[in-house]
């Protein structure tokens, strides 16, 4: 099943967890400090929580799926589409290990087509081969630049 992601920046996190819990009668997924998510169930969609000095702003939306194989297809199709992607890399990010490519709208909304392939101790995100990398947004030096909010800043995350 593929949903929607949806990740905020939200300026306390305690409050905004109690609002969204009741707001989609869940609780969070994964709760860490400064961060949480919730896998709601309906509507179908991944609501992800980053605390930081954006709050209310949005950090960037995705798509999460459960292959590595369809976030491959996602990247060729969106490729073929003639639009810019990053490529697909493995990333640390959001206390979880993923599989990702990002691409923007026209106005710059970043949107993450991703895989979670595990789970993670830390927020910040480091490329798998060494190479580190501003979390939930590629480099700056990648060919599409994606920074929102906090993730332009280096503190946002899903």
């Amino acid at each position: 099943m593929s949903r929607v992601q949806l990740a905020l920046n939200v300026s306390n996190i305690d409050e905004a967890v109690a609002f969204y819990s009741k707001l989609f009668a869940t609780e969070p997924a994964k709760r860490k400090p400064g961060y949480a998510n919730f896998a709601i169930a309906e509507p179908p969609l991944k609501l992800v929580l980053i605390e930081g000095d954006g709050g209310g702003t949005l950090n960037h939306l995705g798509v999460e799926v459960e292959t590595a194989e369809e976030v491959e297809a996602a990247e060729g199709r969106l490729s073929a589409d003639g639009l810019e992607t990053t490529g697909i890399g493995d990333t640390m990010c959001c206390y979880a290990l993923k599989t990702e490519t990002w691409v923007k709208d026209p106005d710059g909304a970043p949107w993450e087509w991703y895989v979670k392939t595990g789970d993670a101790d830390q927020m910040t995100n480091t490329v798998i081969d060494g190479e580190d990398a501003q979390c939930c947004a590629p480099a700056a030096s990648d060919p599409v630049a994606l920074g929102v909010g906090a993730a332009s800043e280096g503190g946002g995350c899903c």
